[in-house]
């Protein structure tokens, strides 16, 4: 399997080992993502359908308005939470979410260099994630 190690930005400090759910769309959790069940639910989005549990969700950046944030909370309150955020820009809604909700963050990622279905380790304390890819 072929490794790859990409330096970013900490945001949100913290370890975990995903897979990745990779968007080449932003995120609105408000609006976006169903906190009961935590699926991408905006039409015409590239993973609509797709539940972020566990995942580490990686997309351009948010958008939206800040309840977001809360939205982010409540998935974790459910157990509903990816276990990771990257993006390649950080919003400050997402920040704020990631905060509360304490999942690990990390910016400044080129994310095109992550596929869905690939294996990340995530040191966000570090701004590091390992990309181990499964193709």
């Amino acid at each position: 399997m072929q490794q790859v190690t990409l330096k970013g930005r900490k945001i949100v400090e913290g370890h975990c080992r995903a897979e990745a759910l990779v968007s080449k769309k932003p995120i609105s959790f408000l609006g976006g993502v169903d906190p009961a069940d935590g699926k991408i639910i905006e039409k015409n989005h590239d993973l609509c359908g797709e539940c972020i549990k566990d995942k580490a969700l990686c997309f351009p950046h948010g958008h939206g308005s800040t309840v977001g944030s809360y939205i982010l909370y409540a998935l974790a309150k459910r157990n509903m939470a990816p276990k990771a955020i990257i993006n390649q820009i950080a919003d400050p809604v997402v920040v704020v979410g990631a905060i509360i909700a304490n999942i690990p963050m990390i910016d400044k990622i080129d994310i095109t260099k992550i596929e869905s279905g690939d294996l990340l380790e995530v040191d966000a304390t570090k701004g590091l994630v390992k990309v181990i890819k499964r193709r």
